[in-house]
Order: structure tokens, then sequence, then C-alpha cells
């Protein structure tokens, strides 16, 4: 019995060991099309060859092994024993090839991958449903993965390759990071109608030193509410009491058990929506947060080799988009 041992090479053929000799996946294309067509001319025909071609193929490669791969019996072939070893080989080999071929392909194409987004937002969770929703018809075969804990910070784990993307309210300047704005927006106070503020159209900082301030586990360095409201007037909240349920916190809001700072876009779907309506008897009213208010934009972050990734390029486009809707 004759026994055929191939490795791959960097010709992107096949090696015969201990023979200089090399089968190369046209062979296996060729014995692979002899099979399934039986008959010289169907088998050219499906390799978009001519006969004399083909046959030229065949007699190169019997004679570089020094061994028949196949027999004319009246108008059709017969593989030899030696014939139909190479053609498990071809069975075994080609359908791996293809595939990766296709894979490489996708990817090439950008219709395959893994897409990493980070999200620094608690309050984007609508805004990243519709993204990803829409995302993933678009390219089936693309993964997402989305990362909302990390253990330094989003920026940190975008620069080391943690994930691909990061949504994020706060722009911190790195050359190796580019950032799309998405949107501009702005904070404002959520109220409960009854609440005593509730008349106002804009608060201070003072009125607030008695209230619960209910709140996304952000750490208070980073949360805008105290940055760029609380701090500057030299006050704080009551109690900091945190949430990671939006759900949770519109109801705690609406029923007086606290209050809460929201991007105007998502405050104002609250208001309004009727399933927070269903959910408690009592409404909610937005206040601006000071005179000059309290103005964010939203980014997603990614690196600049990134930015010419297919994916990528279809999920920014369609952020935006959303975004647009949304906020």
């Amino acid at each position: 019995m004759i026994v055929f041992v191939l490795t791959m090479n960097n010709t992107h053929g096949f090696e015969c060991k201990g023979s200089k000799e090399m089968i190369e996946q046209s062979h296996l294309r060729v014995i692979r099309a002899l099979n399934q067509h039986g008959t010289l001319t169907k088998a050219a025909n499906s390799l978009y060859l001519s006969q004399s071609a083909l046959s030229h193929q065949i007699r190169y490669l019997e004679k570089k092994l020094g061994i028949t791969l196949w027999q004319k019996e009246g108008r059709l072939l017969r593989l030899t024993q030696a014939g139909e070893i190479l053609l498990q080989v071809a069975h075994q080999v080609l359908p791996v090839l293809d595939q990766a071929e296709e894979t490489l392909k996708a990817y090439g194409e950008g219709q395959l991958g893994a897409l990493r987004i980070g999200v620094e937002c608690y309050p984007c969770s609508k805004w990243l449903n519709s993204v990803v929703g829409g995302f993933l018809q678009d390219l089936p075969k693309v993964e997402i993965d989305i990362v909302n804990k990390f253990q330094f910070s989003g920026l940190e784990g975008l620069l080391n390759h943690h994930i691909d993307i990061l949504v994020t309210p706060d722009l911190e300047q790195n050359d190796k990071i580019h950032y799309e704005s998405l949107a501009d927006y702005d904070l404002v106070l959520l109220v409960s109608d009854r609440h005593k503020l509730s008349k106002n159209t804009v608060v201070k900082a003072e009125q607030l030193s008695n209230e619960i301030l209910l709140s996304f586990p952000i750490p208070l360095e980073r949360m805008d509410a105290m940055t760029q409201f609380f701090n500057p007037a030299g006050v704080r909240p009551k109690k900091i009491k945190e949430l990671e349920s939006i759900d949770l916190m519109l109801q705690m809001v609406a029923l007086g058990r606290g209050v809460c700072v929201l991007p105007e876009w998502l405050a104002r779907h609250a208001v309004e929506s009727p399933q927070t309506k269903h959910q408690v008897k009592n409404g909610m009213k937005m206040l601006k947060l000071g005179e000059q208010g309290i103005h964010k934009k939203l980014y997603l972050a990614l690196h600049h080799d990134d930015r010419e990734v297919t994916y990528i390029q279809t999920f920014i486009k369609r952020g935006k988009a959303v975004a647009a809707e949304l906020f």
C-alpha cells in the first residue's frame, strides 16, 4: 500500500515527505474533479480548463511522483489505488483550504470578526441596544462583546487592546486614540412632580444639599454632577445612593425617594414614556442644572489604525444615525 504524507509549505503546495516533488492544490482539485465527473471533458469543464491542459497536469503529476493515478475504461476514467489515496487527501484538505479562504476573504471585506465595545456611559443602554440590534442584522457574522466594568479605566482598556471601541462622555487626548463625536446633550435634574422644586425650571446646587442623589456606580471624581455642579458651589448632596438599574432609579424619583441627574434625551423619554407613567402614579419633571446648564458630548473612541476596519465603520455610522434620532 502506498501512503502519502503531505505537509503545507510556503508556496501554498504540499510536499511529499521523502521526495522533492510537490503536490499542489490544483492537483488535488483535478483528482477531485475526475472523481466527481468521471470523464476528462466534464472534469476539464468544471475546472475551466481545456482537455489538453488537464491531461498535461495529470501527466506532469504522475511523472513527478513516478506513479499512475488514473486509468481509462472506455470513455470513463478510473482512479488507481494511488489515485484513491490522493483523492482522500483532497477530500480532507480542500474543504479546509476553501473554508480558510472564505474566512480570510470575509475578514478582509469586514464581514467577519469580533467587536469588543467598552461602555463608560450607564444611561446609554437604550442607544446601544438600538445600535447593536441593527448592526447584527447587517453583519450577522461579526460577534459583539459588551464590557462595562474595567479593572482600571475604559481608556486603559482601549490602549491595551482589551476593547476595540469605547463609548464615553470623556475626551482624554492621546496620540494613539481617535474620537468620533456621536452627539451633544445637556445634563438635567429629574425630580418628582410633587417635589418642592418641581415648579422651578432651574435648580441651584445649594437647593439640593438635603436631597438624596440617586446615581450610577461611578467614582465621584468622574461624576459630572459632582465635578461640574456640586463641587464648584462647595456643596454636597445629603446622600449619594448608587443604583445600576435605570428603571429602579426612575421609579424612586417618581415616588419622591430621591433625585437624579440624567442626559436630557433620556430624562425626556422617561418623563414622556407611557410605560413609566403606568409603573408609578406620579410624574416627573426636568430641571436645568444652574443658569448655564451642563453641556456634554458623547464619543466613540478607537485606535487610529482601526478607523479603516469595515465593520467598525459600520458601527460608527449606525451609532451616529441612532444618536441623531434619540438625542
